[in-house]
Order: C-alpha cells, then sequence, then structure tokens
C-alpha cells in the first residue's frame, strides 16, 4: 500500500471518529461510523490473503449491522418524539436497539463472535487499531446516551463479556485471538460502569488503551504471532522480556501496577450500588483473565526454547531496535497506581 493511500486511509479514521464524537444528530454520528467502517476495511484486507479476505468481510458486515440498527433506532425516535438529538433518546424501543448496536460495534457478549476473528486475520498493527481507537466512536455514542440507556441491560451485557472473555482466552494459543478475548473482558467491564459513574468509565478506557498499545507494540517489534514464539523472548531480547511480563500482569489486574486501578473502582462502586452478585462474577472472570495472562508470562519468562547448541541465544536476521512506542507508554501502563487519586 503506498504512503499516500495509507495517510488517506488513517486521516479517514480519524475524521471518522471526530465526525462522531463532536456530532448532535444521529445522521452526523452514523455518518462519522460508516466513514470508520470503510476506511479499516482496506487495512484488514491489504494483505491480500483469503484470511484477511475473510476478516475483512466479517468486521464490514458486523459493523454495517450494527450502525443500522444505531441508524434504525433514531429513526424510531425521531418518529414519536420529533427529535434527532443523541441525549434526547427517550423511547424504550430506541434504547434497547441502541445498546445492542453499541454492543456489537465495541464486540461485547453476546454479540462478540467476530472480533477474535477478524483480529486473527488481521496484521498485528491493524488488530491495534480495531481494539483500540475503533472502540473510541461507540464510546462517545455510549458516554452521551448513557443516562437513557436500559441499566439492567447494560450489566447482564458487561458481566457477560467479562465472563465470556475469562473463559474464551483459556484455550487459545494465538496470541491475537488472546488479546481479543482480553478486549472483550476490559470493555465488558467499561460497559458496566458506564451506567453507574462515567469519569471511572473514561479512566478505565484510558488505562485500557495504554496497556493494549504497550502489548501490542512488544508483539510488532518482535514480530510475535502464537504462545510458541514467546519462548524464546528471555534470551534475545531481556528488557522487552520484562516490559511484557509487567504489562500482562498489568491487563490482569495485579494491585502494584496500573491495571488494578479500574477494577478497584469498579469493584468499589458495584459494591457502594448493592450489586454485590454482578461484583462477585466480575472478580471471579478476573481471575480466568489472569490465568492465561501468568501461563503467557509462564512461556515468556520461565521456559526456554529446546537448543541443540551451547549457546543460549538465538540466531536472527537482523535486531529490531525500535523501540519508542513501548518506551513511552510501557510506564503509563505499569507506575499508576500511586497518582489514583488525582485520575478519580
Amino acid at each position: 500500500m503506498s504512503p499516500i493511500t495509507t495517510s488517506i486511509i488513517i486521516s479517514s479514521l480519524a475524521t471518522g471518529t471526530i465526525i462522531t464524537a463532536s456530532s448532535y444528530h444521529w445522521l452526523m454520528a452514523w455518518i462519522g461510523l460508516e466513514i470508520n467502517t470503510l476506511a479499516i476495511t482496506p487495512l484488514i484486507s491489504k494483505k491480500h490473503h483469503p484470511r484477511s479476505t475473510e476478516a475483512s468481510t466479517k468486521y464490514f458486515l458486523t459493523q454495517a449491522a450494527a450502525s443500522a440498527l444505531i441508524l434504525f433506532s433514531s429513526t424510531i425516535n425521531a418518529k414519536y418524539t420529533g427529535t434527532w438529538d443523541i441525549t434526547q433518546l427517550t423511547t424504550p424501543q430506541s434504547t434497547i436497539l441502541l445498546t445492542m448496536a453499541l454492543a456489537m460495534k465495541l464486540g461485547l457478549a453476546p454479540t462478540h463472535f467476530w472480533l477474535p476473528e477478524v483480529l486473527q486475520g488481521s496484521s498485528l498493527s491493524t488488530a491495534l487499531i480495531i481494539i483500540t481507537w475503533q472502540k473510541l466512536a461507540p464510546i462517545t455514542l455510549l458516554y452521551m446516551t448513557t443516562n437513557t440507556l436500559p441499566t439492567t441491560m447494560i450489566l447482564v451485557m458487561g458481566t457477560l463479556s467479562t465472563l465470556v472473555g475469562g473463559w474464551g482466552g483459556l484455550n487459545q494459543t494465538q496470541l491475537r485471538k488472546l488479546m481479543a478475548f482480553s478486549s472483550i473482558a476490559h470493555l465488558g467491564w467499561i460497559f458496566t460502569i458506564s451506567s453507574m459513574l462515567t469519569n471511572i468509565m473514561l479512566l478505565n478506557l484510558t488505562i485500557y488503551i495504554i496497556m493494549t498499545t504497550t502489548m501490542f507494540s512488544s508483539l510488532i517489534l518482535l514480530n510475535l504471532k502464537t504462545i510458541k514464539d514467546t519462548t524464546t523472548l528471555s534470551t534475545t531480547s531481556p528488557a522487552l522480556t520484562t516490559i511484557i511480563t509487567l504489562t500482562l500482569l498489568s491487563l490482569g489486574g495485579l494491585p502494584p501496577l496500573s491495571g488494578f486501578i479500574p477494577k478497584w473502582l469498579i469493584l468499589e462502586e458495584l459494591t457502594n450500588q448493592s450489586l454485590l452478585t454482578i461484583s462477585l462474577l466480575m472478580a471471579m472472570s478476573a481471575l480466568l483473565s489472569l490465568f492465561f495472562y501468568l501461563r503467557l508470562t509462564y512461556t515468556t519468562t520461565l521456559t526456554l526454547a529446546p537448543n541443540t547448541t551451547t549457546s543460549t541465544h538465538k540466531w536472527r536476521f537482523t535486531q529490531q531496535t525500535k523501540t519508542t512506542p513501548i518506551f513511552t507508554t510501557a510506564p503509563l501502563s505499569l507506575l499508576l497506581l500511586p497518582t489514583t487519586p488525582l485520575l478519580t
């Protein structure tokens, strides 16, 4: 893909998100979402491989269906209330349809089936865009309409997403699918708290994007595709091995790291709202996610690939040294816990 084409596509991605985030009319929000979808589709299919073509088709059909649902819900609301204002969504049918559409856009359970397959068929850099930047526009709509959406439906779908994200990642050997289920679980936490405290939702989203960017930057730099590829990291890239290990533990939500902040605050708020069953289920689902993060940590740091030579170093043609994105995002994904009072 030529640099001009790539720059046009990236600009379209940014433009679509900005249009959706800054609009008050449902039609403009829909236009922004469609620009987003049309811009990311060629990025997914640029490898000209049957799997990437399949992934781009799945992504396009799913996102087009979700956008149509959003337009349908806003049309129903306009029919009964006479307004196209995003913040004036009051019809029950419209709120239910919009909740389902946003869940489909974000990849939340039970409409999550497209996300692992699309990420597996994409390149690592495109997968990073899909599970970070492409979530901003739907979450903006969620932020603007959360006061009118059905709270029970949000809580059920958020809790189900955390459980599915934990269970689904247990038997994965492909890192992109594993990160897809990790994304489903994290977005379940974001979706659940959106009906109570939007500032914690935005904090959770920010920390999730930082941690995911750090993890995917490491995967892109070392060209890691499966869990088996991580067994030689301790000899080839000791510094990146440490960063990947700590980032995985942060994604799991262990206390000394940044990933503990949103889980702590969300569980505290759920407990304050007397939602003890949901908080218990989400805490248990965090243990499921932590299991496959720890399994990946184990293969990264505590195993050594079978070696027939006396050398402990893996032979490579070239050594890549572009580590700037990792070292700029890694401190934020690991060391934000002391600043929790300032962040909230």
